[in-house]
């Protein structure tokens, strides 16, 4: 997501910054492993023969101490992991790059035709009118259209009892996230703002009503795909939906608010970036950018609260007058519509203000799209974060189920949660009652990679990784104290600082993982790791743009092929870099065809199984090209070379020695999509058999600071204001998309 989607009233980006202030080791710190790489990667990570997967889209646990040690030569060359059995022919990729673009279009191959289905406003009710697209729609409709900034998005095939059908090809239910607001578009002329405070309350009920979850059904009409504006299972979920808590910090002092005494529920979910599934039939979406809503200002707030609760707030980056200044409409209403955003000391208690308001979000929330009344549940076990996705690992009987989650900010983690209760199918089509079962009881897990290849998932629970009472930066409570405070346990736990761990993405033919790295600025030279290797300059416009401008993508495959395993090996797959890069920067060897930057959205398809497609959210490259869509034929870990890099800035050289996987030349990777000016490509899903592929623009023209002279027109053309959109790819003759 571009900047100016993540920053607070002072126009700071946390992601860009980062609120980590720990030392955690870097790898070229840590020990590397008596076993060489070659016999590790020798060991395999098994077939996915035996397993469902539902995309999203050996040794020991985390109490290993390693002792510092100076930088280790360049490791042996990797070797592959061995290939599961033939089963289909090899694929292709079967369409002619798109070139790069600054255009405000959306431009796919030769032989394709992209549609948009569903757009900012656009009425999911009948007797809604049509969005009038100029800031005069009345703000009580607005919980029966379209949220803004659509994001992460799954298709759900049904059949004609309305149940799901995971091969569903004509007839689906699209849940999609809308993470933010472009708030100059949504009004008359922008919000109105007198004072450092919000004036007009209608226009802030609009943004309430913008943020959330939309569950729309889709049908395809010969060769034509079309969202049902009045369907009996269409549905928004938004920031006034009422909504419960479940797992171990349900019900306990942490969440109780003036809106719910006893901590059991919330009204409302923001900033839904990327999302999941359940094998059951049911729809995850992530809180992440939460923290900048939440009105706390330091110097009022500090001195009525405890050092945990400071080190708490700083941890997450609550500290500002909230983005969207929520929180300072006034007069309020009688159930604090406007004040729940304040997170200060107010009244006598808990109970009697919000203070613990911010508690209540970033969290995984599974919601039952085939159940309109259901109340979505917040999952606390899979922790508290800035939550970009919960990709659902390989799904096989009478195993345990595991998400893999990134948290999408400068130097913060990798995670995964792991069921405790073993996967039953015929919990399918279970809804929520199913999510109790699974979700609610199980390990949660942060990721280190160590120098030498390999990696060892720590256990987040109290008593064990430095996770105690005696921890010196935070002294956890209990179980549900480690959940809210997830960060503050990886830092304990030693966990890896990552370059904005964005998406996670499984193979279905191996079950290996891909974690996208969008870029982290704050990557010095001589401050790099084995798996986040470079820091350089990437100049744009003449401006410099150092550390890891361009980002990139790491893989990893659990031990024995088990999601449960508390180690993993990985490797490097793909660097993003411009063509014109030096070796040393572009280590993927891109060219015209496939170079890009900051890695962000990214799917593997079920029906191509393979294939994955990759999304960019870029500040970085756009002064050569639009954010763009790529399709790829990524192989295994291992499959590259050990290489040691040089990272050059200015007058300051250092090295670096990493794994890079094979470069995937234009028959491995090259672009499909270009979207229109000023936007971000996220949110993927494809039709049950693979041939309408739904891409979400989000934010076209976000850039702009004149409402009378919009960047973008997309996609309505002419003078329209721009609007975000959810777009449906076919193939003309009917086949799968991009191979």
């Amino acid at each position: 997501m571009t900047a100016n989607t993540r920053s607070d009233e002072s126009g700071i980006d946390l992601d860009d910054i980062g609120t980590n202030p720990t030392a955690n080791p870097s790898f070229t710190d840590l020990i590397a492993s008596r076993l060489s790489r070659r016999h590790l990667f020798g060991l395999g990570v098994g077939t996915a023969g035996t397993a469902l997967l539902q995309a999203c889209g050996g040794g020991g646990g985390g109490g290993t101490s390693f002792p510092i040690l100076p930088p280790a030569p360049a490791p042996a060359p990797p070797a592959p992991t061995p290939a599961p059995p033939a089963q289909q022919a090899p694929l292709k990729l079967n369409f002619n790059a798109v070139a790069k673009s600054l255009d405000d279009v959306v431009t796919v191959p030769a032989g394709y035709t992209a549609s948009v289905l569903y757009r900012l406003g656009d009425p999911i009710a009948a007797g809604v009118p049509a969005y009038a697209n100029d800031g005069t729609d009345a703000p009580a409709t607005y919980d029966r259209r379209a949220g803004d900034h659509h994001d992460g998005m799954t298709f759900f095939g049904i059949n004609a009892s309305n149940k799901w059908d995971p091969a569903g090809a004509s007839r689906g239910l699209l849940v999609m996230n809308h993470e933010a607001i472009t708030p100059l578009f949504l009004h008359p002329a922008g919000q109105t703002v007198v004072g450092g405070v919000r004036t007009v309350a209608d226009e802030v009920l609009r943004e309430f009503y913008l943020h959330g979850v939309s569950v729309i059904e889709v049908n395809k009409v010969g060769n034509t795909w079309t969202y049902k504006q009045d369907s009996s299972l269409n549905r928004r979920v938004h920031t006034l939906t009422e909504m419960t808590f479940s797992g171990p910090a349900a019900k306990t002092d942490y969440l109780k608010t003036k809106y719910s005494t006893d901590g059991s529920k919330t009204r409302g979910t923001l900033n839904n970036c990327a999302n999941g599934t359940t094998p059951w039939g049911t729809y995850l979406t992530c809180e992440e950018n939460w923290a900048g809503y939440f009105r706390r200002i330091k110097a009022n707030d500090d001195p009525k609260r405890s050092a945990k609760e400071i080190a708490s707030f700083n941890r997450y980056g609550v500290a500002s007058n909230g983005r969207e200044l929520w929180a300072t409409v006034t007069p309020d209403t009688a159930d604090n519509l406007y004040g729940r955003w304040n997170t200060e000391v107010i009244g006598a208690t808990a109970t009697d203000d919000f203070r613990n308001g911010h508690n209540t979000y970033g969290w995984v929330v599974e919601i039952d799209p085939f159940t309109p009344a259901s109340t979505p549940k917040k999952r606390t076990a899979l922790g508290r974060f800035g939550h970009e996705g919960a990709c659902l690992g390989p799904v096989v009987v009478g195993k345990p189920l595991v998400w893999y989650m990134g948290d999408d900010s400068q130097n913060e983690y990798l995670y995964k949660f792991v069921s405790t209760k073993a996967w039953d199918a015929a919990d399918i089509g279970g809804g929520i009652a199913a999510g109790d079962k699974y979700m609610d009881d199980g390990k949660l897990y942060v990721a280190r990679f160590n120098a030498d290849g390999t990696g060892n998932w720590l256990e987040l629970k109290l008593g064990v990784n430095n996770i105690t009472s005696g921890y010196a930066k935070y002294a956890f409570a209990d179980a549900a104290d480690v959940v809210i405070n997830a960060r503050h346990a990886a830092d304990a736990a030693g966990a890896t600082k990552m370059d904005r761990p964005e998406w996670t993405a499984v193979n279905p033919k191996n079950g290996e993982v891909y974690l996208t790295l969008t870029n982290n600025s704050a990557r010095p030279v001589g401050g790099t790791d084995a798996a986040n290797p470079r820091s350089y300059n990437d100049p744009r416009n003449g401006i410099a743009q150092k550390g890891n401008p361009n980002g990139h993508i790491v893989r990893f495959a659990d031990a024995g092929g088990n999601p449960a395993a508390v180690t993993f090996t990985w490797d490097c797959y793909l660097f993003g870099a411009r063509s014109s890069a030096s070796a040393d920067v572009n280590l993927s060897a891109l060219g015209a065809d496939n170079d890009f930057s900051s890695p962000d959205g990214m799917w593997f398809s079920e029906a191509a199984p393979g294939l994955l497609w990759l999304e960019t959210d870029d500040g970085k490259y756009t002064d050569v090209t639009n954010c763009m869509l790529l399709a790829a034929l990524p192989g295994k870990v291992g499959d590259g070379a050990a290489k040691t890099i040089t990272n050059v800035d200015g007058g300051t050289t250092a090295t670096q020695a990493t794994f890079v996987g094979k470069a995937p030349g234009t028959d491995g990777l090259r672009r499909f999509l270009v979207g229109p000016k000023d936007c971000e490509i996220t949110g993927i899903a494809e039709s049950g058999d693979g041939r309408a592929l739904f891409v979400n623009i989000q934010h076209p023209g976000e850039g702009t600071s004149d409402i009378k002279a919009p960047i973008s027109h997309w996609p309505d053309g002419g003078t329209s204001r721009p609007r975000s959109a959810t777009v449906v790819i076919t193939k003309n003759d009917g086949g799968l998309i991009g191979v």
